[in-house]
């Protein structure tokens, strides 16, 4: 086993918890701890994909010598056996400019039948190939002769030695082995160790809304991956334009292309059709935080419904299935959540990143922390 392979940052007991980083920084913390709360509806009690009842993160980060700077992040949507109860699930693709495997399955028939891993561009084929592996292994697929894995990625390759491919399948199993529910890391940790986020440093971030009862009560979860260029606004502060750090304003390619991934889990009863409605209003949230989607971006959302009754079993005696299924006219009120639990999602994946340095020396700054304050504050989304 390599050095690589045993710096592993994993799913931690601590709401709050410091991501990997090469310097001694200031502890940086997740967007309300500074008073700023997009939107109106509540999160749940750890404001993370997790608060949907079921689903589990893990991860894996790999940082090693100057150049690697990589890892995986697994989302596992229940705890049970996926391929044998599949879940309705849709794709929505913003910029296709992506290579995200897995995607036309889910759009023709609606389900999701493995869990969503994340990693880099050229490492996707390999995950997806390990991930049919450990679906072929599991109890009750001995028989099973076709799994479509899903697999998102986006290109780190700024400051990560992506050519080398320095993912491997033991990675994935070990995120998939160490997936909790709970409180998930952010930042410079698994697939979004070496991304890069509207010219600042970027990751994974994480979100959640709960409905009011009247409204259903369901519970909406984000988790992103955040790789993407554009010109940064936070809860409509220009924070990019005031730090002078966007897309055009200088040289620098990365500021604009990379990509996002975007995975919504929801508990509320949803057939696929409508969680692609769910999946269109991420975007929304996209734009709001300064993103365009740019030529060489692959912008892809996948969510999927975990309501118990909603499931499409592998297996079935009758050839019709009868489930509950939400009314459109009730739709409005997850819409919503989606947008406020994405936005918040992306803005937690840059306060939660730290400096780093990379692959030919490059270097990306963190979004600093006491200036993007006092700018929030000069655009009173923070009041004195």
């Amino acid at each position: 086993m390599t050095v690589k392979h045993v710096i592993a940052i994993l799913l931690l007991s601590l709401m709050i918890t410091p991501s990997f980083s090469q310097t001694s920084s200031p502890e940086r913390h997740r967007l309300r701890y500074y008073g700023v709360e997009p939107g109106i509806l509540q999160t749940g009690k750890w404001n993370a994909i997790t608060d949907v009842a079921g689903v589990k993160v893990g991860q894996v980060t790999l940082v090693e010598a100057d150049s690697i700077r990589t890892g995986v992040t697994a989302i596992i949507p229940h705890e049970g056996n996926v391929f044998q109860d599949k879940l309705p699930a849709a794709v929505f693709v913003g910029n296709g400019f992506g290579k995200s495997m897995g995607t036309t399955q889910i759009q023709e028939l609606g389900n999701l039948e493995t869990p969503i891993v994340l990693t880099n561009t050229l490492n996707a084929p390999k995950l997806a190939d390990a991930l049919i592996g450990y679906m072929l292994e599991q109890k009750g697929n001995e028989k099973v002769g076709s799994v479509n894995a899903v697999v998102g990625e986006t290109n780190d390759g700024y400051l990560n030695d992506i050519r080398s491919r320095h993912v491997e399948k033991e990675d994935l199993l070990k995120a998939l082995a160490n997936a909790q529910t709970g409180p998930v890391c952010e930042g410079n940790v698994g697939a979004g160790t070496g991304t890069i986020c509207m010219g600042f440093k970027g990751g994974i971030g994480t979100s959640s809304r709960v409905l009011p009862k009247e409204k259903g009560g369901y519970t909406v979860g984000v988790l992103v991956q955040t790789n993407f260029g554009g010109i940064l606004d936070i809860a409509g502060a220009p924070v990019g334009r005031e730090l002078n750090n966007y897309y055009m304003a200088g040289e620098d390619d990365y500021k604009v292309d990379g990509s996002c991934m975007i995975i919504i889990a929801t508990d509320a009863p949803l057939s696929s059709r409508n969680l692609e409605r769910i999946a269109k209003r991420s975007f929304l949230a996209f734009g709001r935080v300064g993103s365009f989607s740019s030529n060489g971006s692959g912008d892809y959302s996948i969510a999927f419904s975990t309501h118990p009754d909603v499931r499409v079993p592998y297996r079935y005696d009758q050839p019709v299935q009868e489930v509950p299924r939400l009314m459109n006219d009730d739709m409005s009120p997850l819409f919503l959540a989606t947008l406020e639990a994405t936005e918040e999602a992306i803005y937690n994946s840059l306060f939660m990143a730290e400096d780093m340095t990379g692959r030919e020396g490059h270097e990306v700054k963190a979004l600093p922390i006491p200036q993007t304050l006092e700018i929030l504050k000069k655009y009173n989304v923070i009041k004195e």
